[in-house]
């Protein structure tokens, strides 16, 4: 019965193996990504999920068994959910799993997995930010989340480490309201430590499509528009403009 077990399970991993094998012929992955949908059990469905983790070497084929995965987890619902959240823990990269987790958990469950995330992408250095940025993104992007709810979570990444990082969380501000995004993304144009150009004038972009209110710092914002800034953006009463 033990040996027969563990025969099993090393038929599995070595499935799991072939499913995930980024240089082998694309026939070979789909039979064993298959081959772990119809086992179904909570290990298998792991196993799927680490077909993300993998870019095999012909981008088309690459993204399409994604995407099949994607759907077959979907298909399985939400009894995939323990090995998907399973998977995201020590997952490098994000946007795949994300694109299940909306699908098959209902809101709060998506704000509890979501939230965990965020407590495991303190902002700071990181030597890796991809799976931050895809984190990042997704929720921005999410059409279930209020605007407190998403200003919230991406408030503390405007100034993170990472320029990127920083991008992704200010351009997520984008479209939200303007009285609520205004503090963080002042705050983070005006801080000594901002060095980035980009960064800057992305903050600009967004105050002035958005119209956001400056309130008491307006002084600070128009000061804060020095060198090429100041060429294409001024502060006209409550808001910024462009020239």
């Amino acid at each position: 019965m033990v040996f027969g077990l563990f025969s099993k399970e090393k038929s599995l991993q070595k499935t799991i193996e072939k499913a995930t094998n980024k240089l082998a012929q694309q026939p070979d992955r789909w039979g064993a990504l298959e081959r772990l949908k119809e086992e179904g059990t909570d290990e298998a469905i792991f196993g799927l999920c680490k077909r993300f983790g993998i870019t095999s070497m012909k981008g088309v084929e690459d993204e399409q068994e994604k995407n099949w995965v994607v759907d077959t987890l979907v298909q399985v619902g939400a009894t995939a959910l323990p090995s998907l959240v399973r998977y995201m823990k020590s997952a490098e990269q994000l946007s795949f799993p994300l694109r299940v987790l909306e699908r098959v958990a209902d809101r709060a469950k998506v704000l509890e997995v979501a939230d965990a995330l965020f407590a495991s992408e303190p902002p700071g250095y990181v030597r890796m930010p991809e799976r931050r940025i895809d984190l990042l993104r997704w929720f921005s992007e999410w059409k279930p989340g209020t605007d407190d709810e998403v200003i919230a979570r991406l408030t503390p990444y405007i100034s993170d480490f990472d320029e990127n990082s920083r991008f992704a969380a200010i351009d997520g501000m984008a479209g939200r309201d303007p009285a609520k995004i205004a503090p963080p993304l002042i705050a983070a144009l005006t801080r000594p430590e901002e060095e980035s150009g980009r960064i800057k004038r992305t903050i600009v972009e967004v105050l002035e499509k958005s119209k956001a209110p400056l309130g008491d710092q307006a002084k600070a914002v128009a000061t804060a528009l020095a060198g090429p800034l100041s060429d294409d953006f001024k502060v006209d009463g409550n808001h910024v403009k462009k020239r």
